[in-house]
């Protein structure tokens, strides 16, 4: 009687995003830049000047130290004050950013970037190569949870606008880890301010200078008058406004009282986009959804119970039925917006064999454990419950315990979750970040917090970084994925796009890849 109570309950999910899909049909986006709202295709092409970006965000920003951060509410203001050597274009290239040109000697080992001319930080003083170099070098010192992994023998300024940095190794993913927000220039010596005075009142060469913060409520940023790209930024000030909830944040926009915001949610795509007073703005993005075990409980850090919780689940049917036809389902932890992403046998849907692999762990009866996730988030409840009702035929009982988002981060930072529900983003293209940060039980994040720990997988990561691009760099990868496919320390769900919406009258408000916006490029129809 349990599981066919369970059953109707997972047809009655899947019949009402059914009955969504239809309406929401026409959301569908391709990994690409897309807009929709009726204004923006009339509205006047030339921008104009002046006015505030009110932008709502979920969390506040508590530090803006670029090297000891790393989560969005954090790094999505940083990547505003401060900027890297090279950067990325919409599909994830390497492109030039303060350095305008680089070059690489043939063994791979020496990286010669030029910096453009007449840099200058926020407060007027010139960027030279010597600031550059005492950034990298204060962030290899750092190392923090994005550290420099590359092999660096040597950081050399050799003129003002020439840096040279020497590899003691071949190292693939250099450029790519670069290009992160953790890699932004600051001045020499924190322009002679202790490193507490410095980042409370941080200087960059970004676009955004930091006004007024509140660690616990809102940032306001006033427009670099010293910016490189002329003209820009368009705005003279950004506003990030905490508002948690996601509903809130929506009807705060459609209300006026917001210009823009992020994280929208899948159901509300299809009604923003048919609204003419929104715009709804998408692009593919490095951020996989995600269920995570704990791998020091008791009952996660037997493989056969992760297996027989990824064969409980219809990961298409959870995809479908919480992002509305707005993401894609997938298999592995790297999305296919980044190279190597390889195609696994995995472990899904298959509610015969779970109870078969149940069986063979330590706990064939099942058990009673903890899901975590973020309050505010609607469609991470969802989640929750099609996972909980999933997992009831094992015998299996999880209890979702929603807490504030801040708050969320601290315990899975603790380790105090058993399962919980969250994201896997690269800050950069290189597949190397996202193994590096999920399958290394020695880094910061002992494995995405999950200490998973597999000697082999730790090996073939070493090498997928020294190897060069090509067939044997695709498949060393690819062995990395089907390995963490068959233990499963987390269960990719599925590849969301980033999307944004904002009023009518506010243009090139459009995401990056990585997930963030930066805001150079918005203007305010007057």
């Amino acid at each position: 009687m349990s599981s066919l109570n369970t059953r109707r309950r997972w047809i009655a999910l899947l019949a009402a995003a059914a009955v969504a899909l239809i309406w929401l049909a026409a959301c569908s986006a391709a990994p690409t830049a897309t807009t929709a709202g009726s204004a923006s295709a009339t509205a006047a092409a030339t921008p104009t000047k002046g006015g505030t970006i009110t932008f709502g965000r979920a969390a506040a920003t508590t530090s803006f130290d670029l090297n000891n951060q790393i989560t969005a509410n954090n790094a999505f203001a940083i990547d505003k004050v401060f900027e890297p050597l090279v950067s990325f274009d919409t599909e994830g290239k390497i492109i030039p950013w303060l350095a305008e040109k680089w070059t690489v000697s043939d063994d791979q080992l020496t990286y010669t970037f030029t910096l453009r001319s007449g840099l200058q930080f926020s407060d007027g003083t010139p960027v030279t190569a010597a600031d550059a170099k005492f950034s990298l070098d204060r962030h290899i010192k750092v190392q923090g949870p994005l550290p420099l992994e590359a092999p660096i023998a040597k950081i050399a300024a050799t003129d003002d606008q020439t840096l040279t940095i020497t590899l003691k190794n071949a190292y693939t993913p250099f450029l790519s880890e670069l290009s992160g927000f953790s890699n932004g220039v600051f001045p020499k010596d924190f322009a002679g301010l202790t490193e507490k005075e410095f980042f409370a009142k941080p200087i960059g060469t970004g676009p955004w200078v930091v006004g007024t913060w509140d660690p616990s409520g809102d940032t306001t940023f006033t427009a670099n008058p010293h910016y490189w790209q002329a003209g820009k930024p368009y705005a003279d000030k950004l506003v990030y406004k905490v508002v948690a909830d996601d509903t809130q944040r929506i009807q705060q926009l459609q209300a006026g009282q917001l210009s823009g915001i992020d994280a929208v949610a899948p159901a509300t795509i299809s009604q923003l986009s048919s609204d003419a007073n929104v715009t709804v703005s998408q692009l593919g993005s490095w951020e996989v959804e995600q269920v995570f075990f704990n791998t020091q409980n008791q009952y996660f850090a037997d493989p056969h119970v992760r297996r027989a919780i990824a064969l409980s689940l219809n990961r298409d049917g959870i995809t479908q039925a919480v992002t509305f036809g707005a993401a894609q389902r997938v298999l592995t932890l790297i999305p296919p917006t980044i190279q190597y992403s390889a195609p696994v046998k995995a472990l899904d849907n298959d509610p015969a064999r779970a109870l078969t692999e149940l069986a063979a762990s330590k706990f064939p009866q099942g058990f009673t454990a903890t899901l975590l996730i973020a309050s505010g988030n609607s469609v991470r409840a969802q989640e929750a419950q099609i996972i909980q009702e999933a997992v009831k035929p094992l015998g299996i009982t999880l209890k979702i315990e929603a807490i504030e988002l801040n708050a969320f981060r601290e315990r899975f930072f603790a380790y105090k979750f058993d399962a919980m529900i969250n994201s896997g983003q690269s800050d950069a293209p290189d597949p190397n970040g996202l193994i590096a940060f999920q399958t290394d039980p020695n880094g910061f994040s002992k494995s995405f917090w999950t200490h998973y720990t597999n000697d082999k997988v730790t090996t073939l990561a070493e090498q997928g970084r020294v190897t060069p691009d090509g067939d044997a760099r695709a498949g060393i990868y690819a062995e990395i994925q089907q390995i963490l496919a068959d233990e499963v320390p987390y269960i990719p769900i599925y590849n969301t796009r980033n999307v944004v919406a904002s009023l009518a009258s506010v243009h090139g408000l459009t995401p990056r890849i990585n997930g963030s916006v930066l805001f150079q490029d918005v203007w305010l129809q007057k």
